[in-house]
Order: structure tokens, then sequence, then C-alpha cells
């Protein structure tokens, strides 16, 4: 009698970039899922850059190099611990982004559709309030409004992951 070897599943990946250009979502999901048979969802968010009732000309962000792709990789390595994703991206853009630009994408895989969507939320949540980036905001009228503060929504956000 031959008993046949189980099935295991590939190590999930994590891919974490921090860029100056765009990205194309859908190569992203490609390389994240292709060739997995495990995965049975891919959930995404797609972060752009809004015109702020056409006031903005665009936004600039920075980031600490380094640390903000070591704190974005510990997020989704958390997450795929945490939600048993079979894989995690988190693409964050740097520089200046005009209005409609793509700025952030997040990709979460799973065997089932509620972990992929836990898991990008969670890695969003934590993104929004953890990784060492800044925004300005340029406006059209040739003016800049400053340093954009965090918001107190983004905390509440992610705090809803530590309750209880």
């Amino acid at each position: 009698m031959t008993l046949a070897a189980p099935s295991l599943s590939p190590p999930a990946s994590v891919t974490v970039r921090v860029q100056a250009e765009d990205f194309d979502t859908a190569a992203e999901i490609e390389a994240l899922s292709t060739g997995r048979t495990d995965i049975g969802a891919v959930v995404t968010f797609s972060g752009l850059c809004r015109e702020e009732k056409g006031q903005l000309a665009a936004l600039e962000l920075e980031h600490y190099p380094g640390m903000a792709e070591a704190e974005i990789r510990r997020i989704c390595e958390e997450a795929v611990t945490r939600f048993d994703l079979q894989g995690a991206t988190a693409i964050h853009r740097f520089g200046r982004i005009d209005p409609g630009a793509r700025i952030v994408l997040v990709i979460a895989a799973s065997t089932h559709r509620q972990a992929a969507f836990d898991g990008a939320s969670f890695i969003m949540d934590y993104l929004k309030t953890a990784a060492p980036f800044w925004k300005k905001e340029h406006l059209k009228d040739g003016t800049a409004r400053g340093w954009v503060s965090a918001k107190d929504a983004d905390d509440t956000a992610r705090d809803r992951w530590t309750r209880g």
C-alpha cells in the first residue's frame, strides 16, 4: 500500500516596497498568486491621491528610508501570522503624487475570503498609523498647507484590532 504524501502549501510570501514609481496592481496580484493553488481569496486595497475638492495640485510624501520598509514588513508578517494568510504585498509610493495617481497598494491572499479581508484591513490600518511617512499638500494656488497631521479616525481604526 502506497500512501500519498501530504499536500504542503508553499510558505507565505511577503513583499514590501517603498518606491517613487507607480505600480501595476494586476501584475502584483499575479506575482502573489500565480501557481498558488492554496489561495482561495485575494483582497486588494488601492489608495489614490484625492484632489481635495479641486484645491490640491499634488501631495508630497516623504518616508524614513529603511525604517519604513522594516515597519511595513513587520506589519505584513504579523497579518500573515494573525490571519493565516498565504501571502501579503504592501507597496507605498513617495515623492510628488498628482491627484488620481496611486499611492498605496495592499494585497492579502488567503484560503478563505474573510481572512483576506481582515488581513488587508489590518495591514492598511497599521500602515496608516505606524509606518514613518509624512504628507504635505501642495495647493493649486501655489501655496502649501504644510505637513498633514495624523487623524484620530486612523487611530480608532487601528485600535479595533487590539480590543479584547
